[in-house]
């Protein structure tokens, strides 16, 4: 991933901002809250967590982990940090942490705030709002909160109590949730509510179809995947046939063949139409079926359903071949022969659309020709200016965590439209340097390097998992699980600084880098740089920092940045200073952090 450097008043300093920080769209001080799991300070470590992605507990079982990939440990072995997992213990070992939440006023700002759908982005709205002042009333089509992570994920993955506990934080910060109310107009929303701005955080709620022969007649026991598992969900059903397919690889096709099993199927295929490297779902969620003993076929494209008698009796599926060129892409396919397979139960799951029929076509919300409505990516606005949306319903599917993004981005621009601000008028983010140094040689932080390989999440074993659809799979780490992934962590909020007035050309940074990150050697182009550098670059998109001209020699300093470990001996080594360890932190702001005067303060004044 590149990362352009932010600048700072120093223009000879050079250094690279926390990758996993950045990666992640809702940003989480990751380090930080390794460090207090480290201490043991669950409590801190889960609010550090919970000022950015809400969720700890929820996300710490099911994000799809975008910082994961992006974490340095990557560079010198295969596994990342766990760090998805460690939000978990961060969420399952803390204390009572009801006296940490935002402070709500007493004195509301007399603007009122509607949500459509309780799902994460709506959720992610009035947490961000209610603090400020604002009235907000999200209106749930359903009994209970969550949307599509309590009717999407299972209770195997995602227990009860846990949505319960996190979305219950804001509810008691002031959230008026109406549950059973289904908006069927917006136009009776705008036109009689009485709300200053609209949300529309309602999901992507309509799973596509696979119009092939045999549909209609095989119609009981063909199902849509998002609206089977909302029924398994809610318990409107609880059986299905011993031989299932599921068509579609993504991550709701493995929830779905995941479940089947805990309904009473006994054998269980998942059906793909290219190789695996072109599967949509996270590759923790294809081992995790696998070892139930699913069944994933590749290259295996749908032709038909068959039905004999009005009964469903299985699929026709085309044998696929493909050729790739030397990137990987598939340049051209070819059907190689036909193949029938049984099932008593088919679930498409092949993907999910947005859904309007209730936004009426003359409010000056507009739409694109897929039926997707025209958003401002960055402000979430659309074309009705009091009206913004996010999560699935802005751009369609992605996860958690980006609708989570989207509900903090939107909060923005409530609260400025609300403020007759500019809903544009938005702060940068910062990123803050301070040293780690405590004496000559001593830091504030460990930088010993850990060997230990990544743990092992335990599971339930195959047989008990079985036994109630609700008993999660994932235990969690214990303690001394816990301590050993915390020590692989390499700090990658330590930030390597360099002073070139300072360095005297003595090399002794360049002989001690155990990874042959640094050169010293003449100025050029970039790409003639690069092959006078220690250690031939691996990746050459990655970020090459250069220094300011040295002092006594006009050389620079060079460091390949997707070498550096960040272990820190160039600043233990150096006898000048030119090199130090400084922490970055990132801050992305939120809504509290744009204190315009409030309505109320103005209708006042």
């Amino acid at each position: 991933m590149t990362v352009p450097p932010t600048d700072t008043s120093h223009p000879d300093y050079f250094h690279r901002v926390v990758d996993c920080q950045w990666a992640c769209p809702a940003h989480t001080d990751v380090p930080e809250y390794i460090r207090l799991i480290a201490l043991g300070q669950f409590s801190d470590a889960y609010i550090v967590n919970r000022e950015s992605n809400v969720f700890p507990g929820i996300l710490g079982r099911v994000c799809d982990r975008p910082c994961e990939p992006a974490c340095r440990r990557g560079r010198v072995e295969d596994k990342p940090v766990a760090i998805c997992r460690l939000k978990r213990v961060a969420a399952d070992h803390k204390d009572d942490i009801s006296s940490r939440l935002p402070v709500i006023p007493a004195q509301k700002n007399g603007k009122k705030v509607a949500c459509i759908g309780a799902g994460p982005a709506s959720l992610t709205v009035a947490n961000d709002l209610l603090p400020l002042g604002y009235e907000v009333v999200i209106f749930e089509q359903w009994d209970k909160p969550g949307g599509l992570m309590r009717t999407n994920i299972p209770a195997f993955r995602l227990p009860e109590t846990v949505l319960a506990e996190e979305i219950g934080y804001i509810e008691q910060m002031g959230a008026q949730i109406r549950y059973n109310s289904r908006v069927d107009s917006m136009r009776e929303l705008l036109e009689t509510g009485g709300f200053d701005a609209v949300f529309v955080g309602s999901g992507a709620p309509k799973g596509k179809e696979l119009k092939l022969p045999g549909r209609t007649e095989g119609g009981a026991n063909i199902h849509i995947g998002i609206n089977w598992l909302e029924s398994v969900a809610f318990k409107h059903l609880d059986k299905i046939g011993e031989k299932v397919l599921i068509i579609g690889v993504g991550n709701t096709a493995m929830d779905c063949c995941r479940s089947s099993l805990r309904l009473g199927a006994k054998e269980v295929k998942v059906m793909a139409r290219k190789p695996r490297q072109f599967f949509k779902a996270s590759e923790w969620e294809l081992e995790d079926a696998e070892s139930e003993n699913v069944d994933i076929v590749v290259n295996h494209a749908p032709k038909a359903f068959v039905v004999e008698h009005g009964k469903l009796k299985g699929m026709l599926f085309e044998q696929m071949e493909y050729d790739f060129d030397a990137r990987g892409r598939i340049t051209a396919e070819r059907v190689t022969g036909e193949t029938f397979i049984a099932a008593d139960d088919v679930i498409l799951a092949i993907g999910q659309e947005n859904a309007f029929p209730w936004i009426e076509n003359d409010l000056g919300i507009e739409f694109d020709k897929w039926h997707v409505p025209v958003v401002d990516v960055k402000t979430h606005q659309s074309t009705r200016p009091e009206v913004f949306f996010g999560g699935d319903a802005a751009f369609g599917p992605k996860n958690i965590i980006w609708a989570v993004e989207h509900g903090h981005q939107a909060a923005i621009s409530i609260h400025n439209y609300c403020c007759d601000q500019p809903v544009t008028n938005r702060l940068p983010p910062t990123l803050n340097l301070s040293s780690r140094k405590m004496g000559l040689h001593e830091w504030s932080y460990k930088n010993d390097y850990n060997p230990v390989e990544r743990r092992l999440v335990p599971h339930v074993s195959l047989v008990e998992r079985f036994k109630k659809i609700s008993i999660e799979v994932e235990l969690g780490f214990d303690a001394e699980q816990t301590a050993k992934e915390v020590e692989r962590c390499l700090n990658c909020d330590i930030q390597t600084v360099f002073e070139a007035k300072a360095c005297i050309e003595c090399d002794a940074c360049i002989d001690i880098c155990p990874t042959d990150c640094l050169t010293i050697t003449q100025n050029g182009e970039e790409a003639e740089l690069s092959q006078r550098l220690k250690a031939p670059r691996k990746h050459p998109h990655e970020l090459l920092f250069v220094s300011a001209p040295l002092k006594h020699t006009g050389r620079v300093m060079v460091k390949d940045e997707d070498l550096c470990v960040h272990c820190g001996l160039c600043a233990e080594r150096c006898p000048t200073a030119a090199w130090d360890m400084q922490k970055s932190t990132i801050n992305l702001p939120h809504a509290n952090d744009h204190q315009w005067p409030s309505p109320q303060q103005r209708k006042t004044a």
